[in-house]
């Protein structure tokens, strides 16, 4: 085994939360391992007060200004811009290759025995790995099928050569049809010579240049995706997943939200199923038109629920909450006096959230950080999926799985209040469709436990499959070393 496990995650919340997850989980597999992790200043500065106190993992900085790159100062995260200014800070991310670089050369002169772990959106990494020899694998929090149907999309473009509204994937006909109003915005504006086509042309190329795929999956109910990316980069994939924080901790926002305890008090005063958790993940929101619609949905469903609100599509992400805006008036006002809501400003305990009793399902923006921790704890989805793989982890999770209901697609939709009431009606009522959907639900949540078990000489896939990348890392470095 390696002596050094380097991880470096893309500057989001979405995905440092789940290299932390893995991180953390390294280290309890590896007491005598050094693991490090690698991000910019105010990163790591986060990350400090995420990390355990009994936690030997490092946090190494790499030197970055966003001033240098037409992007405001300070901003090292993508939970600090607007979302059209995400391909900046990727495009800038490309200038952090010298200065890793040198870290690793920096860390070889110590240790031979290394290991990097890196983001989707780091392909160069696998070269720089490659360039140095050093062992290198590809860590994505998303999940085999959506990664799979997302990499394809900007492979192919496969929308800008029909002229229908659907269309098939030319290497992954296992998806079947995908719709234009299942493609992100970035997707569906590309023509292969934008900005974003060109990071991707260039990021996805060098994948093959690592040595393998790990994927917060689970082989049981991921098998299409896993699958695509082996015949496709002839590389190993190991679906290790899940790799979830085993509370909320690293996951707060702006230091905005609620205390869990608070959060948990009221959870506790609710009957069993009865609660609908809202949250659309920490780079998404939707339109005040959507806000409202939704405001009015949730008020006529007559459910008990939990909202995560944060500011609309047009206001500053920083916005204070200003409910008058925002909501139907006297909304607020009403579901204080019926004690039916609990809306939240910015963050919520979701980990403590879903696993407490009384939530019978989430309404999600199909996040696979949000999936894993929603199919963990057995809770159904209702799906409002907005960019990146969301569309294709909800179409998934409804066509296939069988754990979700769609009820609106994209940022910019049309959504009518009478069409969300029924579909929460369907998913927490007891009609034979929901019904079937939580029995479903209840299944993968033991698949899951099944792949992540390690007990009296049984281990699951996902403890194999992590087994499996360590080992062929270790006997890798040997074989370099000879």
């Amino acid at each position: 085994m390696a002596e050094t496990i380097v991880l470096f995650p893309c500057m989001a919340q979405g995905h440092i939360i789940p290299f932390l997850a893995l991180a953390l989980k390294l280290e309890e597999k590896n007491k005598d391992k050094k693991i490090i992790i690698v991000n910019t200043p105010l990163n790591i500065k986060k990350l400090k007060s995420s990390l355990p106190p009994n936690s030997s993992i490092t946090l190494l900085e790499i030197p970055f200004n966003s001033s240098n790159h037409g992007l405001p100062p300070n901003i090292e995260n993508t939970d600090s811009i607007p979302y059209h200014l995400v391909i900046k800070l990727l495009q800038a991310t490309n200038s952090l290759k010298p200065s890793f670089t040198q870290l690793i050369q920096n860390i070889q002169k110590h240790h031979q025995n290394i290991v990097i772990i890196s983001d989707l959106f780091f392909g160069w990494t696998a070269t720089v790995a490659k360039d140095l020899g050093v062992f290198h694998v590809i860590f994505s929090g998303s999940g085999g099928y959506g990664l799979a149907c997302y990499y394809s999309l900007w492979v192919n473009l496969p929308h800008r050569h029909v002229d229908s509204d659907e269309f098939t994937l030319p290497d992954l006909p296992e998806a079947r049809v995908i719709h234009r109003t299942q493609l992100p915005a970035n997707i569906a504006e590309a023509d292969g010579s934008d900005a974003w086509s060109l990071f991707q042309h260039s990021n996805f190329s060098q994948w093959s240049n690592s040595d393998g795929i790990l994927l917060n999956t689970v082989q049981d109910f991921d098998s299409v995706g896993l699958n695509y990316f082996t015949r496709k980069l002839n590389i190993p994939v190991w679906a290790i997943g899940p790799v979830v924080l085993s509370t909320g901790s690293g996951s707060r926002g702006k230091g905005g939200g609620i205390e869990p305890e608070l959060c948990l008090e009221w959870l506790n005063t609710k009957p069993l199923n009865s609660v609908l958790f809202v949250c659309f993940g920490s780079m998404n929101t939707i339109s005040v038109s959507q806000m409202m619609e939704l405001a009015i949905a949730l008020e006529k469903s007559e459910k008990n629920f939990v909202w995560v609100v944060r500011p609309p599509i047009g206001f500053d992400i920083n916005s204070e909450f200003r409910e008058n805006e925002w909501f139907p008036e006297g909304f607020i006002e009403k579901i204080l006096e019926g004690n039916k809501g609990l809306i939240v400003y910015d963050w919520a305990p979701q980990v403590e959230v879903l696993k407490h009793d009384s939530v019978c399902a989430f309404l999600s923006h199909c996040g696979w950080n949000s999936v894993m921790e929603s199919l963990s704890h057995g809770v159904p989805i209702l799906g409002w999926p907005m960019a990146a793989e969301q569309f294709y982890n909800c179409k998934y999770l409804e066509e296939e799985v069988g754990v979700c209901v769609e009820v609106a697609r994209g940022k910019r939709c049309d959504v009518k209040h009478e069409d969300i009431v029924d579909k929460i009606v369907l998913v927490m009522g007891e009609s034979e469709k929901g019904v079937k959907m939580r029995k479903k639900v209840a299944e993968i949540r033991q698949q899951i436990k099944d792949a992540v078990k390690d007990e009296d000489g049984f281990k699951g896939s996902s403890v194999r499959a992590l087994d499996e990348f360590l080992s062929v890392a270790a006997t890798s470095i040997k074989d370099k070393n000879l």
